[in-house]
């Protein structure tokens, strides 16, 4: 659904039953901005900066927001699922950083600029009890492309299996074909 809408429409318009929150006017994003010849984070004064426009910006957020859509792919790899399921997740107090999830709702819903349709602030909360509810059948869906000892293994120890792909992101793929040349050792 959400890939549909992605393509179809103004996404967060799209689902059902998300409140609205009355808009603000102020929505342009709260940090600033580089653009040629001002210090970059380093302050080195990087001349190579791109000159960002605001649209562009707005652009950015909305397709941050498109990884989203995402999730509902089964052929969408493990990794890429975990680490958008790790953008929308994040702790409460990192809601209003430049580029989380909250904030490119935000950007997206309610700038002029947006390339979707005008909707104003939507509940973030909403949305993410929205895709909590689904994220274990997305995830299942993935997983069903593995091999069942894969499957168990992502099942029975997440974390560890998280932690090897943010080190890597080609471990699981690694691991088949570690496994397919030697075999099972044990079997």
């Amino acid at each position: 659904m959400l890939r549909q809408a992605a393509s179809n429409g103004p996404l967060l318009a799209s689902l059902p039953g998300i409140s609205r929150i009355t808009p603000r006017v102020d929505f342009a994003p709260p940090w600033p901005l580089l653009s040629v010849g001002q210090a970059d984070a380093d302050g080195d004064g990087d001349q190579d900066a791109i000159d960002w426009t605001e649209q562009d910006i707005v652009h950015l957020h909305w397709l941050l927001l498109k990884e989203v859509a995402e999730l509902e792919d089964p052929a969408t790899p493990l990794e890429e699922k975990l680490d958008t399921l790790g953008w929308i997740f994040t702790d409460r107090d990192k809601d209003s950083v430049p580029f989380s999830f909250v904030n490119c709702l935000r950007v997206v819903g309610c700038s002029p600029l947006s390339p979707i349709a005008y909707c104003g602030l939507v509940d973030a909360e909403e949305i993410r009890l929205r895709i909590r509810r689904n994220v274990k059948a997305w995830l299942l869906a993935t997983l069903e492309r593995y091999p069942r000892w894969v499957q168990d293994a992502v099942m029975s120890n997440p974390e560890w299996v998280e932690r090897h792909l943010a080190k890597n992101p080609q471990w699981i793929n690694e691991q088949i074909r570690r496994y397919a040349s030697e075999g099972d050792l044990f079997a």
